[in-house]
């Protein structure tokens, strides 16, 4: 079953955020086990389109191989199309199927709950696998290739910026001396080649944010929700909705902005007669309730976010 494969989170919000109609066309940019996507088509007619997609193997040999269904039979079939690709191609992917609107886009962020728990993904502290992180296995560049090869300054970079890690400086300089003492293949390897730069009592925290840092630069994930959030933009019709849900303050400051000022700055910008020259008409944000937090932890970081597609004036 999906949901043990992995939880969705704010299911309820998200697919009330989409305002769905019977027959209308609706993307899920993060199929992963494919909860949110269930729930959707649950809720279209003959007449709906629901495109997922997800660049994890994983996800998509469940799809493949029959383990994820929609439910019954006459809410999957021909009006659920899988896309085993990364949403940051949205627009081409959706065009070689000819589909070149949508009424609404839903996309879940960050890591599944089946890669937090696959211990040779590399995703998770909990576990010693190999030094992976990479959401698509079939790109090139992975973790531990990343560790091997940065220099301090670009390590440095990366953890500070997407870590938000203090000590970002000291963390780098002692990876750069660890690898050259020995390779750092595993998780296990990484863990201890910074340990004595992990605060006591706040090891934990410290860790999650390297990795978030590594697992950000890796699979090129604030430049994909970049393009994402533009496109999708793009795609919608006027009313059409975009329902996103962040997990961390660099992902939400850029949605956030986004649905605020139609970039990615957060500066609104005005026409001729001062008024704002902006796409998207924000309805709702929200934090995951304290019920879901209580029975889902992944979701206590959680921050959905719905934005209505609004008509652009033209100037006369």
């Amino acid at each position: 079953m999906s949901e043990q494969y992995h939880i969705p989170v704010m299911l309820s919000e998200a697919v009330e955020g989409l305002a769905l109609r019977p027959d209308g066309t609706y993307v899920d940019a993060t199929f992963g086990g494919g909860g949110h996507s269930r729930a959707i088509l649950e809720r279209l007619g003959e007449g709906g389109l629901l495109v997922g997609f997800d660049q994890d193997e994983d996800a998509a040999k469940r799809v493949e191989n029959g383990e994820w269904k929609a439910g019954s039979e006459e809410n999957g079939g021909a009006r659920f199309v899988f896309i085993n690709e990364n949403f940051r191609d949205l627009r081409s992917f959706l065009r070689l199927h000819g589909v070149r609107q949508v009424d609404g886009v839903l996309a879940d962020l960050g890591v599944s709950s089946h890669q937090f728990d696959t211990a040779e993904r590399g995703f998770s502290t909990r576990f010693d696998g190999e030094l992976d992180l990479r959401m698509d296995r079939r790109q090139a560049l992975s973790a531990r290739d990343l560790v091997a090869q940065a220099d301090e300054e670009e390590l440095a970079r990366i953890l500070r910026l997407y870590g938000e890690l203090p000590n970002a400086r000291q963390m780098a300089r002692a990876i750069v001396k660890a690898r050259g003492e020995k390779d750092i293949a595993t998780t296990g390897d990484l863990r201890e080649a910074v340990s004595r730069h992990l605060p006591r009592g706040m090891e934990n925290r410290y860790l999650a944010m390297l990795f978030q840092a590594l697992r950000i630069e890796v699979n090129g994930e604030l430049d994909a929700l970049r393009s994402l959030l533009q496109q999708a933009t793009a795609l919608l019709p006027t009313g059409g909705r975009l329902v996103v849900i962040t997990y961390h303050s660099l992902e939400d400051r850029l949605v956030k902005n986004y649905m605020r000022a139609g970039n990615f700055e957060g500066e609104v910008e005005k026409d001729f007669y001062g008024n704002p020259i902006v796409p998207l008409r924000q309805l709702r944000s929200c934090a995951a309730s304290e019920g879901e937090v209580a029975a889902n932890n992944r979701a206590r970081s959680a921050r959905l976010r719905v934005a209505e597609k609004v008509e652009m004036k033209k100037e006369e």
